[in-house]
């Protein structure tokens, strides 16, 4: 007779969690073989702290849970949000580890910033002098924007959990819904599979661009490669202080952009395309959206800034208005004028363009931030039924449907989720942008940035420096992560530490009364 007895919640959590956090750690050893390669034994040390102690605590994490592993368990939807918001928290403080012994950032809180940032592709950057780091360090900062683009839990999914029982609800819990095969490792690994064949295109694209433009082949070839990763998850890292400007090139701008527009489509877009279905292109409601609003944007800010006479010819307007309203849109945050140019040259038309496009974002289930085309396109349609809804007959009964991967019922509930998760998304950037002006930045100013960090964008307008307020830093790093979770795994977490605390305060309070 068995009487092993069921895993716990808390077992449950902790199991996962660390099979998460020891799949990400571990990914430690790329930085480390970087570092002995270009011999930088410092910062080798650094990664060998960081591994030693990631290792410790997600092994712990699983042996706590050892119930879970004899199958006594039971994966709930709550473990599958709660696994996903937890194991990014603590994958913040571990990845931190070398950021923080490089000397490169004056605190831990600035060193979490950055691998929050990294994680939820944001790109805003609190290291200093980038432009002198070691190559370990800026390997691991790419690799951290290139797997939070693609996800911590798929990652886990693809690589280490055996058990797949409840493991989709893991996988929506970090803010994936999409199924590309009928079971979710198969998923995860076609995610994989799709960003490492762009992987290896991409870079070879960059390498051969850099090498043209007279960069030498091996600091093309890792210029390319921290480059494609940042563009292809819409991360906007970069190995040097200037960005995209270190490069001088239109044609290197044009190839990160046709990077960074791909990486911002739905993997069910890229995999249906990659099956023959071409049609999906033209068809899917976040593509149609993207066109639209991109578009519309794109053209506006061209319109305000030619008012404005800043840039004179079209190759400079493509540079530098075209290229950065795309990378807001698609939340990607390569800048190719510097930060305060947006706040000295572009004048409030371009700069409210930029924070429209910046919370819109990309697409579902990309790399991409913002509260994505697929809802901007699925309450305006629903807005377009209820109009119309009044303009006919009430005896006709209609369903409407819209395309996305397939054929879809558009209900009111659909519409109503999509419009609240919008609307978190607004909230979230009005306290932000509420916070800015609190300590004295500009509204304008206060707006861009909030607005930035609530989409995982990363353009800055010059209010992301390592000197901003203290408070300012823990907010920006709450909103980036919960816009790149989109509000549900995190809330599940709160409400399950919340009920802990209740119940030990009523056992606290019971025994008291006891006594």
């Amino acid at each position: 007779m068995n009487t092993v007895k069921k895993a716990s919640n808390a077992e449950v959590i902790s199991y996962y969690t660390g099979y998460i956090v020891t799949s990400v750690s571990a990914l430690m050893v790329i930085p480390l073989l970087t570092s002995l390669f270009f011999r930088e034994w410092e910062p080798a040390l650094d990664f060998l702290i960081g591994i030693s102690t990631s290792s410790i605590v997600g092994i712990g994490m699983i042996m706590l849970g050892k119930r879970v592993k004899a199958g006594k368990s039971d994966l709930q939807w709550k473990h599958g949000f709660i696994i996903a918001s937890l194991s990014w928290i603590l994958l913040t403080f571990l990845c931190a580890i070398p950021y923080r012994l490089s000397g490169h950032n004056p605190s831990l809180l600035d060193s979490m910033f950055d691998v929050m940032s990294g994680f939820t592709t944001t790109g805003l950057v609190l290291t200093l002098d980038i432009d002198h780091i070691s190559n370990g360090l800026n390997m691991w900062r790419h690799i951290l924007t290139f797997i939070g683009g693609q996800g911590m839990v798929v990652l886990a999914l693809t690589f280490l959990v055996r058990e797949t029982g409840g493991a989709y609800k893991m996988y929506v819990g970090e803010g994936k819904d999409i199924e590309l095969l009928p079971n979710v490792k198969g998923t995860a690994r076609q995610i994989w599979k799709i960003s490492m064949v762009y992987l290896a295109i991409g870079t070879a694209g960059l390498w051969i661009t850099g090498i043209a433009i007279g960069l030498r082949p091996l600091s093309s070839l890792l210029h390319a490669l921290y480059m494609f990763e940042s563009s292809w998850s819409t991360g906007g890292f970069a190995p040097n202080s200037q960005n995209i400007m270190y490069y001088h090139s239109i044609t290197y701008e044009t190839v990160a952009m046709v990077i960074f527009i791909l990486g911002s489509f739905n993997f069910g877009l890229h995999y249906a395309m990659w099956h023959g279905k071409k049609k999906e292109l033209v068809k899917n409601i976040e593509t149609q959206s993207f066109f639209v609003t991109a578009f519309t944007s794109t053209v506006l800010a061209l319109a305000g800034l030619a008012r404005l006479g800043v840039y004179p010819d079209a190759v400079s307007a493509f540079r530098r208005v075209v290229f950065n309203v795309l990378s807001a849109h698609t939340t990607t945050g390569f800048g190719s004028v510097y930060a305060r140019q947006f706040a000295l040259e572009w004048g409030d038309f371009a700069i409210l363009i930029m924070i429209v496009v910046m919370l819109i974002g990309g697409s579902a289930c990309s790399t991409a931030g913002g509260f994505k085309g697929l809802r901007v396109g699925v309450v305006f349609k629903g807005i377009m039924i209820d109009v119309r809804k009044l303009l006919t007959s009430e005896r006709i009964v209609k369903v409407n449907k819209f395309h996305h991967i397939k054929e879809q019922v558009l209900d009111d509930s659909l519409v109503k989720s999509s419009a609240l998760v919008i609307l978190l998304y607004i909230v979230m950037f009005g306290a932000g942008t509420l916070l800015g002006t609190y300590y004295g930045y500009p509204l304008s100013h206060s707006a861009f940035e909030a607005a930035s960090v609530t989409g995982n964008v990363g353009l800055s307008i010059g209010i992301t420096t390592p000197a901003m307020p203290a408070a300012m830093k823990v907010y920006y790093i709450v909103a980036m992560y919960l816009g790149r979770l989109e509000f549900l795994s995190v809330f599940a977490l709160i409400g399950y530490m919340g009920g802990g605390l209740k119940r030990l305060w009523k056992n606290t309070s019971a025994r008291s009364y006891s006594a």
